[in-house]
C-alpha cells in the first residue's frame, strides 16, 4: 500500500531524513519506534504532504505523490492524526469530526460519526461540547476519530500515547489493534516502543534520521539490543 525509497526531507540547510527506506503492505499494523529527535515525526509528515521532501519518492498504492498536495493525498485515502493532537480547542466535539469529512457531503458522514461514537463512547457524551474542555486522552480519542473521519485507507498516527496514563495509553492501544477488523491500514509512530510493538506485525527503528534495524514485531521485541535500548530490560 506505502512504499518509501531512498527519501530524504531537510529544514533548511540541515537534512533530518537520510534516505529512509520503509514499506506497508494492505491490512498491516507496522510501527516506526525511536528516541525522540529521531525523525519520526518528520517522516510522517512528508507522506502526509505538511513536509517537504528533498530526495526520494513515495508511492501510495503503486502511484507516486510525492509532490501531491496533502489535501489531494486525503483524498486518495490517507489521514493523520497529529503529534500533540492538534484538535480545534474552541469548536465542539461534534464539528471536530465532521472538520475531519470535509471532503464528503453524502448520508454515510453521519453513519461515520456514529461508528466513531461507538468506538469512543466519552465523544458521543461530550459531543456539544467544546473540545478544550476534554481531557488530555479524551482529546486524544477526538484526534483520532477525526482521522477515521476521513474514511482512511492508510491512518498515520503520530505518538498517540504521548502524556497519557497507563491505563488510558493501554486504550488507545487496544483501539487501534481494533483497526484491523475495519480493512485499515496503520502506520503508528511511538516512543513507547514496547506497547507498539507488541500490537504491531512489523516495526522499524529509526536513529537520527535513518532506518537502523527492521523485522518481524516479534522479533524486535526479543532482539537483546531493542530490549536494552527501548524497553528497558
Amino acid at each position: 500500500m506505502l512504499e518509501i525509497s531512498e527519501l530524504r526531507s531537510r529544514y533548511g540547510r540541515i537534512e533530518v531524513l537520510h534516505g529512509i527506506d520503509l514499506n506497508v503492505q494492505q491490512g498491516e499494523i507496522v510501527t516506526v519506534v525511536g528516541a525522540n529527535g529521531a525523525g519520526k515525526t518528520t517522516l510522517l509528515r512528508c507522506i502526509s504532504g505538511t513536509q517537504p521532501v528533498s530526495g526520494g519518492e513515495i508511492k501510495f498504492r503503486n502511484d507516486a505523490i510525492t509532490t501531491v498536495p496533502a489535501f489531494k493525498r486525503i483524498g486518495r485515502g490517507i489521514t493523520q492524526s497529529p503529534e500533540g493532537r492538534q484538535i480545534f480547542t474552541n469548536l465542539t466535539v461534534e464539528e471536530n469530526l465532521r472538520l475531519g469529512a470535509f471532503l464528503f457531503k453524502d448520508d454515510r458522514v453521519d453513519k461515520d460519526m456514529q461508528d466513531a461514537f461507538e468506538m469512543f463512547p466519552i465523544l458521543r457524551e461530550k459531543r456539544n461540547l467544546t473540545a478544550g474542555g476534554l481531557s488530555g486522552g479524551q482529546q486524544q480519542m477526538l484526534a483520532i476519530a477525526r482521522a477515521l473521519m476521513g474514511r482512511p485507507n492508510c491512518l498515520l498516527l503520530d505518538e498517540p500515547s504521548m502524556g497519557l496514563a497507563p491505563i488510558l495509553v493501554q486504550q488507545i492501544f487496544d483501539v487501534v489493534q481494533n483497526l484491523k477488523s475495519l480493512d485499515v491500514t496503520v502506520l503508528l509512530v511511538e516512543q513507547n516502543a514496547f506497547g507498539a510493538l507488541k500490537i504491531a506485525d512489523r516495526g522499524y527503528v529509526m536513529e537520527t534520521g535513518r532506518i537502523t534495524m527492521d523485522g518481524p514485531a516479534a522479533d524486535l521485541i526479543a532482539d537483546p539490543r531493542i530490549r536494552e535500548a527501548y524497553l528497558g530490560i
